[in-house]
């Protein structure tokens, strides 16, 4: 049976002049009002936006957090098979013959900056910090929180979050681009990726829908990066200012204040926008260098500071713990347990109690945040006289609902981020990996950068957990601040004076040319999307959607009274349908790959000129 030749008659139309001269219209102006509505929503109804985003945030995870998990589970176990088959792990990247364009050194680097940065900074202490004191094996067991014992299994998440999983998002995206862009000759946007799976329809409204989708996801997952690095970011400088305005004291744990948030959003996207309007050779490869120095100076501060040898002992012992459980870390999928569940599982003594009563244990029964401790000191009184072993029963018969609703806003929101995230540093991906193997992109852009992210956490929240497990005012303190918070309350708990003043300054100035980087690049990459693959495209509409993206992030972060649920919960709702998009991508790429070895076998090349981008 004869196989045919690929479909590669991709055809982008854009707008031969005017206001939107280079761009596809329907992408454009489907995205714009889009998003300007979702402003004017959140601007106009503040508490309804949050609220109805909350609300369907709830019911799509109770519906598809399984979906979330295994999709995920399935990316790396693809990418690591496609990397090990012969005949798909050596398929070059570009033309028969093609040399990678860019060194290995200067390959990783680039790779590590663009899928990292803000995210290392707020969480790099307070992602091992939070999963010590909760995590499956804490809900399931006996092992304390905060505890010795909970070490292992608190890395063991953290690197299941930014590890193997994480990157495997943004390589799907990025090797489906860079396949169809580099030994085709097809534009470098979304729907390129779903070509052998929809063929003519990626010309009309359903490749459309499809660019779109794209839009929107990097614009929520910017938005969600940039709303905790601006957290973060006023927390710095209030720790250098003391400016009052800026943190809201009057609760257990401070805040940043609306004013705070917003002033400091303003200054960044205009920062932001600016760099956008220079270009990536000007402003992004700037302030690139800048934050590579900078991270290498927080990072020896640590090592010199630090507790470097209990993390990097952590890390060897966490790493080998990693690697054996990668299997249920990727396919472990909890379900809810609902009232009518629960209940038919606790005691009888349990059962027995009224309708409200029961209400309030099934609440605190299935709290992923709540020991058994806490669960026994917050029953209502008519359960409080309950036997210690039936009260224990209680609390175990609500486990199903603690890991579900622990994993739905744990590691599915983290899922959701780095999906949302994925056409953003995907892209970018497949711009800097022509002529490279689909081996050497897949094992270079996974592996090598997860193993970096692994030193960062365990060198910086292994001094965190160090020096909390050291001292219980030192506990009190790290354990108690803020996500945002977290890094600078470690250095202050390590380090004092002059120097640790310095550092801060260092930290602010580092998180700000992290968000002015993330901003910028998801400006171009939008641009580059709606532009149908485009590399350069008009100054005004980098302006334009920088403005946009402000407002999306500073409504959202009014919304609902204020934080950053607001924006998490659009981000999970804007990921959704890009992740079936990416399961298509998945399909797509086996589907290419098989076809395209029969044509090596049939005599018939792949390949397709010169194999650049088309414009």
């Amino acid at each position: 049976m004869s196989v045919k030749p690929p479909f590669t008659e991709l055809d982008i139309n854009t707008q031969d002049g005017g206001f939107y001269h280079g761009y596809s219209l329907p992408i454009a102006l489907i995205s714009k009002i889009s998003m300007v509505l979702l402003v004017l929503w959140a601007l106009v109804f503040p508490l309804n936006a949050g609220e109805m985003l909350s609300a369907v945030n709830t019911s799509l995870l109770l519906s598809f957090n399984t979906f979330y998990i295994l999709a995920v589970g399935l990316f790396a176990f693809f990418l690591f098979i496609v990397a090990i088959i012969p005949s798909t792990g050596r398929r070059v990247l570009g033309v028969p013959g093609q040399k990678p364009e860019f060194s290995n050194f200067s390959w990783f680097s680039m790779m590590f900056g663009a899928g990292l940065g803000v995210g290392l900074m707020t969480f790099a202490t307070a992602e091992p910090i939070g999963l010590w004191g909760s995590n499956p094996i804490l809900l399931s067991s006996d092992v304390a929180p905060n505890s010795e014992e909970a070490l292992q299994s608190a890395y063991r998440y953290t690197f299941a979050h930014y590890g193997f999983h994480a990157w495997a998002i943004y390589v799907v995206t990025g090797l489906s681009l860079a396949y169809y862009a580099y030994t085709r000759g097809m534009p470098l946007t979304i729907r390129s990726a779903l070509t052998p799976l929809i063929g003519k329809y990626a010309n009309g409204v359903f490749g459309h829908v499809i660019d779109v989708l794209g839009v929107v996801a990097t614009i929520l997952g910017v938005s969600v990066t940039i709303g905790f690095g601006v957290s973060q970011l006023v927390d710095g400088v209030y720790a250098i200012t003391g400016a009052a305005w800026m943190m809201d004291t009057t609760g257990g744990t401070p805040t940043a204040t609306k004013a705070g948030l917003i002033v400091a959003l303003v200054c960044i996207m205009a920062l932001s926008i600016l760099s956008a309007v220079s270009g990536v050779g000007r402003g992004v490869k700037w302030l690139s260098n800048i934050n590579l120095v900078l991270s290498l100076i927080l990072l020896l501060t640590f090592v010199i500071f630090g507790s470097f040898v209990f993390a990097m002992t952590t890390y060897a012992t966490a790493l080998v713990d990693y690697i054996l459980n990668f299997v249920s870390l990727s396919f472990s999928a909890y379900s809810p347990v609902d009232a009518g569940a629960f209940a038919a599982n606790a005691p009888a003594a349990v059962q027995a109690l009224g309708a409200e009563d029961m209400t309030a244990v099934y609440s605190g029964a299935t709290n992923p945040w709540g020991s058994l401790a806490g669960f026994t000191d917050g029953l209502p009184e008519a359960a409080k006289s309950l036997p210690e072993a039936e009260i224990a029963a209680a609390y175990e018969a609500g486990t199903g609902g603690r890991l579900f609703a622990w994993q739905a806003a744990w590691t599915t929101f983290y899922w959701a981020w780095w999906i949302a995230f994925s056409p953003f540093v995907g892209l970018f991906l497949a711009r800097i990996s022509k002529g490279r193997s689909v081996r050497e992109f897949v094992l270079g852009a996974v592996i090598a950068p997860a193993l970096v992210c692994f030193a960062w956490m365990t060198i910086l929240g292994g001094t965190a957990i160090d020096l909390a497990m050291q001292s219980e005012a030192a506990k009190d303190a790290i354990v108690g601040a803020s996500n945002s918070a977290k890094l600078f309350v470690t250095l202050e708990q390590m380090i004092s004076g002059g120097l640790l003043q310095a550092l801060i300054i260092m930290c602010v100035v580092l998180i700000m040319t992290f968000l002015v980087t993330s901003a910028d690049s998801g400006i171009l990459v939008m641009n580059t999307i709606m532009s149908g693959g485009a590399e350069e495209t008009g100054v005004k509409h980098r302006i334009i959607w920088g403005v946009i993206l402000t407002l999306v992030i500073g409504t959202l972060l009014l919304a609902g009274g204020g934080g950053l649920s607001a924006l998490q919960n659009a981000m999970i709702i804007g990921a959704l349908p890009f992740t079936i998009v990416m399961v298509g991508m998945v399909i797509s790429l086996i589907k290419a790959m098989y076809n395209d070895g029969r044509r090596d076998r049939a005599g018939m090349p792949a390949h397709a000129g010169a194999a650049q981008p088309a414009e």
